[in-house]
């Protein structure tokens, strides 16, 4: 049986490495999630579980709403489904979409680079950012 390897605890990846060459995030949700979640890991975030109840964006989860308040330093990313049963088939909107995911990055406070960390996110799962014209508008 060949050894298994393991890693060595001072080890750690450059930031703003690119995902491993298993991931794929064009290849399935899953795969776009975890770079994600590693992208945004490797800037300090803790990594959290969806909250599972009806919400109408990712901001109502408890990790937003609670831990954002106050002077303490919070850093978190999480996947929070949105469930909005009023928007679905009989609603009013005519999109239709009653569940739809919203990945969720909370950085307080907000890094100086933020802007250029979003955008190197979106290299990561492979949205081209010179091609798409991406605007921050106030």
């Amino acid at each position: 049986m060949p050894a298994s390897k393991t890693a060595t605890s001072g080890s750690q990846k450059d930031a703003n490495s690119p995902a491993p060459a298993a991931l794929n995030p064009r290849g399935s949700f899953q795969d776009l999630i975890l770079t994600l979640q590693q992208f945004w890991g490797r800037q300090g975030c803790v990594v959290l579980q969806p909250y599972d109840m009806e919400v109408g964006a990712g901001t109502f989860h408890p990790a937003t709403t609670l831990r954002s308040l106050g002077p303490r330093p919070w850093n978190a990313c999480y996947v929070q489904p949105s469930r909005r049963p009023k928007d679905g088939r009989y609603g009013e909107n005519p999109n239709r979409l009653q569940h739809y995911y919203q990945f969720q990055v909370i950085m307080k406070p907000s890094p100086p680079d933020i802007l250029d960390l979003y955008l190197q996110s979106l290299d990561a799962i492979g949205i081209d950012t010179k091609v798409n014209d991406i605007r921050f508008v106030e």
